[in-house]
């Protein structure tokens, strides 16, 4: 047992999924209540694979018949020894090998995997009944974005397959009619904010994690702005995909956090972000700061404030570096993006 939180279940099929082993015999049937299962779990969130020692086309096949292979993000379906296939599957997701479970009913193969993967949980197939009781799969909350993760991926696959098949970057781009909605968030955004505050470090100009609690706070003080944004495409939506807070310091707009999903860094949307920000600044006659704090990851955040124009003038007590924007020169939204600002509260105007 563990208390980590697990994303993915990584299943095998013969045996585990189902009874019977189908090299064998095409007469397998599913365990009881294990559609179920895969459904509630797949409504906290909680995606789900496949690696399996078997023909690809007749394994995927019978998936369909059992109403199942919707459920099954990149499924690794051959030969091959099944680290590897894990080990493919958490490249193609880009989450943690430490938050893969693999269920499996052969203790040969949960070796296998743990000789490789020494961080994936590993459960027995006889325990797939547990598996909706397991502390690392329990969510005390589930937002609306992790409702839908499953479908944000696969909207993220299509988009992957017809993006290796333009003509151009721009011309994909162009082509995917992005609508990118930012607003002042609400206290219903926080759960999810909370969380991408955890799992946003590579575009994250500061690091800080804030609970829901914190945020809350935040969006009702008058001494700040929690801004948060959208971004959807003719494929689907991206959900909840930035956050920035900043506090308003006498004639200083401070930006406190400004982070970004990495899904969507491809986009130019960081760029649009930063700009409604320093637009909103200028607009008030305020004087534009930013704070920055290095990690061993988040350089790219620190390129984007000096493309927007931002120049170091110190470092705080707190070790954290000051950016200020005379807000001179701000890009203006590039032509691929629809963009939609929702006035709450008098800001976005």
């Amino acid at each position: 047992m563990t208390s980590k939180q697990l994303k993915c279940i990584v299943w095998d099929l013969d045996d585990c999924l189902w009874h019977g082993t189908l090299a064998e015999s095409d007469d397998v049937s599913l365990r009881p209540g294990v559609k179920d299962i895969i459904g509630e779990l797949d409504a906290r969130g909680i995606l789900h694979s496949v690696c399996s020692k078997n023909e690809f086309d007749i394994a995927f096949a019978k998936l369909k018949s059992f109403g199942l292979a919707e459920y099954f993000l990149y499924p690794e379906i051959s030969w091959e020894p099944k680290s590897v296939g894990i080990g493919r599957i958490r490249g193609n997701l880009n989450i943690g090998m430490d938050t893969i479970g693999f269920i499996d009913d052969q203790p040969f193969e949960r070796a296998e995997v743990l000789a490789a993967h020494p961080d994936v949980t590993c459960f027995d197939a006889e325990d797939y009944a547990n598996l909706p009781r397991h502390r690392g799969l329990i969510r005390t909350s589930v937002t609306a974005e992790a409702r839908q993760r499953r479908q944000m991926y696969q909207a993220q696959i299509k988009r992957d397959e017809e993006e290796r098949y333009s003509e151009s970057p721009a011309a994909f781009l162009k082509s995917l009619n992005l609508q990118f909605h930012i607003f002042e968030a609400k206290e219903d955004d926080v759960s999810r904010l909370g969380e991408l505050t955890l799992r946003t470090n590579q575009m994250n100009t500061t690091g800080i994690h804030y609970s829901a609690e914190d945020l809350v706070r935040l969006i009702h003080s008058d001494d700040h702005i929690v801004l948060t944004c959208e971004l959807a495409d003719r494929f689907g939506s991206y959900g909840k995909i930035g956050l920035s807070v900043i506090e308003k310091q006498g004639e200083d707009w401070i930006i406190r956090l400004l982070l970004m999903s990495c899904r969507v860094v491809s986009r130019g949307v960081g760029t649009v972000f930063l700009s409604v920000i320093c637009n909103l600044c200028r607009s008030r006659r305020k004087r534009m700061i930013a704070h920055f704090k290095r990690t061993d990851r988040n350089r790219m955040m620190l390129i984007l404030y000096k493309f927007m124009n931002f120049s170091k003038v110190g470092v705080d007590s707190n070790g954290l570096i000051l950016l200020e924007n005379d807000l001179s020169k701000i890009p203006p939204v590039p032509e691929h993006i629809k963009l939609k600002l929702q006035p709450i509260g008098g800001v976005l105007t």
